[in-house]
């Protein structure tokens, strides 16, 4: 298939995660202040989206505490910058198995909570949109499962279609694609969909270019889509999406690093994608333009 450049790119700025990186690099927000002020920082450096997961302030352990996502949507939202909001739909869904041995009962770490519980977040901040991993998966940790059942992600995803939140469909793999487009014809999700194609993630597709091709082929015309890479290939996965008609996500959630030996802040990553993005001819789109695209729905300040 011929590459289509895309020539009006968005930024999405991936803050914090859920990954066991907040003693790795300095820079990684912890608290629902240090979170909203890196995202505010990243937006004014040319993000049109924010990506937003919540951690525990004192030990940086990740966490579904609403408060926490209510303090970071209302600092956002009344920042004197503009951004669309995205909050991770993904915790409560992690399997910690026991050990080959004996795997049950299931360990510690293991957070397995209803769909409801799930989107209770969503439902209380309402942002303009939030991830929906669309399907189960290994990952580099030797017995963990990220649990994505069918039934959860049909209740899941009717549960944000319904609260007029559009969820960023997260695909770590070729069949995660497959699922989603089965989603849209269910009519769960509403087409067209929005996909978020993540190369590179242990132990879903690898970042080759030929596999990211055949990711890219898997999404459908109409979509629209965004795509990254970890660590040392975040930059070079800037360019590989947009020269392959996508959009682009950096953040300290999938990379720490500015330079070798430098640890990078998220302004940092997002003012680096900028100048790519426009050096090879396109050009950064702002959120407005985004939620125009995308159809989205900009809720005002909290009251």
């Amino acid at each position: 298939m011929p590459l289509t450049m895309n020539r009006e790119v968005f930024i999405t700025c991936a803050v914090t995660g859920s990954g066991g990186t907040q003693d790795r690099s300095p820079h990684v927000p912890r608290s629902p202040e240090q979170i909203a002020r890196s995202a505010i920082a990243a937006a004014k450096a040319g993000a049109a989206v924010v990506h937003c997961h919540v951690r525990d302030p004192e030990t940086g352990a990740p966490s579904r505490d609403l408060a926490y996502y209510r303090e970071v949507t209302d600092r956002i939202r009344e920042a004197d910058v503009d951004v669309v909001l995205n909050l991770t739909a993904g915790m409560g869904g992690d399997m910690v198995f026991a050990g080959p041995d004996a795997p049950l009962p299931l360990a510690a770490g293991t957070d397995m909570v209803s769909a409801a519980e799930r989107v209770a977040h969503v439902a209380e901040c309402l942002p303009e949109m939030c991830t929906l991993d669309c399907g189960t998966m290994n990952f580099a940790e030797a017995d963990y499962v990220m649990t994505n059942t069918p039934g959860m992600l049909t209740t899941m995803g009717r549960m944000m279609t319904e609260l007029g939140v559009k969820p960023e469909i997260e695909a770590f793999d070729t069949g995660h694609l497959w699922y989603a487009k089965q989603l849209v014809a269910d009519g769960v999700l509403d087409a067209p969909a929005l996909v978020q194609l993540c190369m590179g993630v242990p132990w879903g597709a690898p970042d080759d270019l030929n596999t990211f091709m055949a990711m890219v082929n898997n999404v459908p015309d109409d979509w629209t889509f965004s795509a990254f890479s970890l660590g040392r290939n975040q930059m070079a996965y800037v360019a590989a999406a947009v020269l392959a008609g996508g959009n682009v996500r950096v953040g300290l959630e999938d990379n720490l690093w500015l330079d070798k030996g430098v640890l990078a802040e998220n302004w940092q990553l997002v003012e680096r994608a900028g100048s790519i993005i426009e050096n090879m001819g396109a050009r950064v789109i702002g959120p407005a333009e985004v939620r125009e695209k995308l159809g989205l729905v900009k809720r005002a300040p909290k009251g």
